[in-house]
């Protein structure tokens, strides 16, 4: 999970809709390249440039504020004593009530009234994207009220904290109240600032993550992975019941009270460190959920969590770190830092890199030959468990009923399955006192598992708590887009030597690729689509997704066989 310094209130997160965008890489790196100083000079600078100096120094304003506040959400995330949970609702409704005043005010109007429609006026795109982005936000942030923005945050503290006890005592009835407060004011929020999509409510919400998405199409691409999915599915479970031993894991592998938990943070630390992660400008943490946020590229903070089961520990700290390097690999120069055009493009975009990592590098055959010998290290017990055990038994698919547990193969349907709930609350179409109930329901009739309580069921997830609607379809457009990237990675530096670097434990030409091709470009691009296009040569598609799962998983089950 991605959370973006100021992901408490919605400045970060309002994104443009999708535009005519740029594409083919060679066009995006010629345009890239810096402008002199001589074709933007504020010598005898034009209307537009002087109004677009303005507004780079309001927006970094706005954003040296949003960074306190993701400081504060990461604060109360981590380290704040429960009883601090009043005070602190009320310290970010104040700060988001200046946010939005500051983000909407008389001086940030008049710059966005100078570079509106001006965009052409500029060479480098990174200051279109930044002009475009700006206006679009300013646009969305200006339709709603401070006291909307206010409410906004200060609900969104308060239903966390309503979520935190509820999953303790595993009684969903303790939030149901602030969920459907939480609900209702996001279909206000989503009616204001996106009236243009009101035919369709969940639009407005979604638009918020994943710009230019729309319900209808992700219908189409939902509707083509169960397709694939589900004979998937069932062909490895059909395997399973006929030769129990095809995913039998390794004994020394099994999860238990032996695998301590301070050995497992020192190992996550030491892989996270190899990956490149920069521990000067950034930490590592633990929390009831993982999540990445902090206050921008110079200060990331990351969590993970650590217990019997030591792949969900390492995993989510991989996971996190992909989160990690995206944030640190960010546009940091004079039309960066601070500014629309290094952000992220989409959460989708953001989660194709932590599952990048996670999915295409950590579950990779590769990748065990390095980390096997680390985890004999630190757990000497795993002595005779080989890379090939571990690839193995990481890999294995056993449907379950936690999301963040599950397997490759059937985590779309944990996605599914909250996107569809997300959309009947929106539509009218199901109260929230019936979620638990269609929740059992709907896990035991997709993945056929029984689910025994409400902290492991529709209490699990944190993303309701603070106002994340709409997050959910990101998990998997994430998954989606990280194979299309990784195959475009293999193409460009070779498939045999980056499987040899990463073997090695040499992750830093994969780094430094995606650098260049994702982290550093952030919002260039005017869409996910576009991003991909520039990337893999098409939008995104779930069918190489698809055809990923069908080859690893038929070898893996010996499906053919």
């Amino acid at each position: 999970l991605f959370a973006p310094p100021s992901r408490i209130c919605s400045m970060w997160n309002v994104y443009a809709s999708s535009v005519s965008a740029l594409a083919g890489r060679s066009v995006l790196m010629a345009h890239l390249r810096p402008v002199s100083s001589s074709r933007i000079a504020l010598s005898g600078a034009s209307a537009p440039t002087q109004s677009y100096e303005k507004l780079k120094a309001l927006l970094r304003e706005v954003d040296a504020l949003s960074e306190i506040q993701g400081i504060l959400g990461y604060d109360e995330q981590v380290f704040m004593p429960p009883g601090a949970a009043a005070s602190r609702a009320k310290q970010k409704g104040a700060l988001a009530k200046i946010l939005h005043d500051k983000s909407t005010g008389t001086e940030m109007r008049e710059a966005i009234d100078g570079v509106r429609g001006r965009e052409e006026d500029f060479d480098d795109v990174r200051v279109r994207a930044n002009i475009r982005d700006a206006v679009d936000a300013f646009d969305k942030e200006a339709r709603k009220s401070s006291d909307l923005a206010q409410k906004e945050a200060q609900l969104e503290s308060e239903a966390n904290q309503a979520w935190a006890a509820a999953r303790k005592a595993s009684d969903f009835s303790l939030f149901a109240g602030k969920l459907t407060e939480i609900f209702e004011l996001k279909k206000e929020v989503a009616a204001v600032t996106r009236p243009a999509l009101k035919s369709e409510p969940y639009d407005g919400a979604l638009d918020a993550f994943e710009r230019g998405m729309r319900a209808e199409r992700l219908d189409e691409i939902f509707e083509e992975l169960r397709a694939g999915l589900v004979p998937l599915l069932e062909a490895i479970n059909a395997k399973k019941a006929s030769d129990p031993s095809v995913d039998a894991p390794h004994p020394s592998l099994a999860f238990g009270d032996q695998w301590d938990t301070e050995a497992q943070a020192a190992l996550s630390r030491d892989v996270a460190a190899k990956m490149g992660y920069s521990f000067d400008n950034g930490r590592l943490d633990v929390s009831t959920h993982p999540f990445t946020g902090g206050a921008g590229p110079q200060d990331v903070r990351m969590t993970t969590r650590y217990s019997a089961n030591w792949a969900e520990g390492f995993g989510a700290t991989i996971h996190e770190c992909g989160h990690a390097l995206y944030e640190q690999g960010r546009d940091v120069g004079d039309e960066g830092l601070g500014l629309p055009a290094s952000r992220a493009l989409s959460m989708g975009v953001h989660e194709s890199q932590s599952l990048l990592w996670e999915r295409m590098v950590l579950q990779s055959k590769p990748f065990w030959e390095f980390a096997a010998p680390l985890f004999h290290a630190r757990f000497p017990f795993t002595a005779e468990a080989t890379a090939a055990d571990f690839f193995r038994t990481y890999n294995r698919v056993s449907p379950g009923c936690i999301r963040v547990e599950a397997d490759e193969v059937t985590y779309p349907l944990h996605v599914i399955l909250r996107y569809d709930i997300e959309r009947a609350l929106f539509r009218g179409e199901m109260e929230v006192a019936e979620v638990p109930a269609y929740w059992v329901r709907r896990v035991k009739e997709d993945l056929g598992v029984h689910v025994p309580d409400d902290a492991r069921g529709c209490l699990q997830d944190i993303h309701w708590s603070f106002g994340a609607v709409g997050y959910f379809p990101s998990y998997t457009l994430g998954a989606i887009m990280a194979v299309q990237i990784y195959n475009a990675a293999k193409a460009d530096l070779g498939a045999g030597a980056l499987e040899a670097q990463i073997a090695r434990g040499e992750f830093g030409t994969l780094r430094e690729w995606l650098r260049e091709k994702v982290h550093a470009v952030g919002s260039v691009h005017a869409s996910p689509d576009a991003l991909l296009t520039s990337i893999a040569g098409e939008p995104v598609s779930p069918k190489p997704f698809l055809d990923y799962l069908r080859a690893k998983y038929s070898e893996l089950y010996r499906l053919e066989e």
